[in-house]
């Protein structure tokens, strides 16, 4: 018999990680087959929750918040692109690739929850193609009702919801919840309301995290 397993997963679409660990952890669960029941919830973290409209230079971003040189910078974008195909998933970093404010890319993510089992998924990957593979500006209205009908949902009640701030006091609340409980960066993967499993990880680990886990009941 199965056993039933409550996933939360914390993320923010530029994230990069966020994409590697989600695939590595949709790896996992399929070797491991119908000895788990999964039930994955997504929730918001906003890496840059001050990010302007006009968001920034990923490069001029990457420099300024974590003082990479340009070397260190090109060859982790190279490890990501690598630990990315790993997966099945292409990133594909342009020279002038910007950082983009996610807010209301997570108000989507939150209306898509309330959607049917499935849409708040399909909505994220279409969110993480958008972005990584196709370099679309997530914080434009227009892209993000694109990724909306990418994932099969219906494009003009997702308009409503971005044409006034709909789900923003719950986007909010989600975030401070988390923080208050320890997250400070992603992905962050709870499991079951008490396992806490950190980063993007190979599925080989995720499937041996996840096995121990079952284990213990």
């Amino acid at each position: 018999m199965a056993q039933a397993m409550r996933i939360d997963f914390i993320s923010d679409v530029v994230c990069p990680w966020c994409v590697i660990g989600l695939k590595g952890l949709e790896e996992a669960l399929a070797a491991i087959g119908d000895e788990i029941e999964p039930e994955i919830v997504f929730h918001p973290f906003e890496l840059n929750p001050d990010m302007p409209p006009e968001g920034e230079g990923l490069a001029d971003h990457v420099r300024r918040k974590y003082g990479a040189s340009p070397e260190q910078s090109a060859a982790n974008r190279s490890h990501i692109v690598e630990r990315a195909a790993e997966v099945g998933f292409t990133i594909g970093f342009r020279p002038k690739g910007r950082i983009w404010n996610t807010f209301d890319a997570h108000r989507l993510l939150h209306w898509a929850g309330a959607q049917g089992k499935g849409a708040q998924h399909s909505l994220k990957m279409a969110l993480f193609t958008a972005y990584f593979t196709d370099g679309s500006n997530v914080a434009d209205h227009e892209a993000l009702l694109n990724a909306v009908d990418g994932a099969g949902l219906d494009r003009n009640a997702a308009a409503a919801v971005l044409a006034d701030d709909t789900f923003s006091e719950d986007v909010r609340g989600e975030e401070n919840y988390w923080r208050r409980e320890g997250i400070s960066a992603v992905p962050a993967v709870i499991i079951n309301g008490k396992y806490m499993i950190s980063g993007g990880h190979p599925p080989a680990s995720f499937e041996k995290a996840l096995r121990r886990i079952a284990a213990e009941g």
